[in-house]
């Protein structure tokens, strides 16, 4: 009987995977195999991808490879779980929380751009939780933008990485919640996201670098998505570390249409159906009960700007 090994995709590189073993009845429960996947996946047009639940098999073609580092745990990746959510950048499979990270200064935040990643994830179900860090550079302004994010109904943390302020907080958030669940930290380089995350974890020793004086922006220390277990146990939870989502190109994502998009802005969710008109758009039209919540303030503006931003590009959205 052939035997197969149900597992986690922890880190993928060139084709070459590394995947955690979850088998409580197998000795292997809890090692990390080195395998590729099948050539049938590169007919299919599925790409395994970091956080996806596999099923590995013998590999048959291991007498041929001797000198393949991915043939010495003799597995071959056979299927690829149904997933819950997948991302095409980061590249990342089943996220339950994504920790978007920005800066309060040097580099000034984005907000269009973090605006951006949190709907995308509020349209895959994932959990945004916004981190604020270098509170101690601007206090004022990370106030003002932690404001409008907990305003707009989300956990926010504000971190000094000088101090380390906030940073027991988010461990504290870590261990209630994510035990079970995959999490990554998103953010534009240079704004201290693996300097927070080595704060958290040390035993991860992720690379950090300078950033440049002249554009205020870091060189991305981070090449590849990986994955990294809380404890050793079978049903901890996993954190990964992602590229900078200046990466992020929101026009090519595929993942909503111009009319999913308000249910992707949860502080408007309260006001859908309340409009004048049935088709209300949301961006200007007399009567918009979302419109009158920005002018009451109720919502914050530069929630309704960011709203406003992602309708005009998706109404350019050719649909074929």
């Amino acid at each position: 009987m052939e035997i197969t090994l149900r597992g986690l995709i922890i880190k993928g590189v060139g084709g070459l995977y590394s995947v955690r073993v979850c088998e409580p009845d197998s000795e292997l429960d809890g090692t990390i195999v080195s395998c590729r996947a099948k050539g049938a996946f590169r007919h299919s047009g599925i790409t395994p991808l970091a956080g996806d639940r596999v099923i590995l098999g013998a590999d048959s073609d291991n007498n041929n490879k001797k000198n393949d580092k991915a043939a010495e745990g003799g597995f071959v990746i056979s299927e690829i779980c149904e997933r819950k959510n997948s991302l095409i950048r980061p590249p990342l499979a089943n996220l339950d929380y994504i920790f978007v990270t920005m800066a309060a200064s040097h580099p000034s935040p984005i907000l269009s751009t973090v605006d951006k990643l949190i709907s995308i994830a509020e349209f895959n179900k994932i959990e945004p939780v916004v981190v604020i860090t270098k509170e101690d550079i601007d206090a004022t302004e990370a106030k003002r933008i932690a404001d409008i994010y907990t305003r707009s109904g989300f956990t926010v943390f504000m971190i000094s990485s000088v101090s380390g302020q906030g940073v027991e907080d988010i461990r504290e958030f870590i261990a209630q919640n994510l035990r079970g669940k995959t999490a990554a930290f998103a953010g534009a380089s240079g704004i201290g996201k693996s300097t927070l995350m080595n704060a958290l974890f040390p035993e991860l020793e992720l690379s950090t670098s300078e950033i440049s004086r002249k554009i205020e922006r870091g060189r991305h220390t981070t090449r590849s998505v990986e994955l990294f277990p809380l404890t050793a146990d079978r049903d901890c939870g996993y954190l990964a570390d992602t590229p900078g989502f200046s990466m992020l190109d929101f026009e090519r994502f595929d993942f909503f249409e111009k009319e999913d998009l308000p249910l992707t802005m949860r502080e408007f969710v309260p006001y859908i159906g309340s409009c004048k008109y049935t088709k209300c758009s949301h961006t200007k039209e007399e009567g918009c009960a979302i419109v009158e919540a920005v002018r009451s303030g109720e919502i914050p503006a530069s929630r309704h700007a960011s709203f406003l931003e992602m309708h005009e590009t998706l109404k350019l959205k050719k649909k074929w």
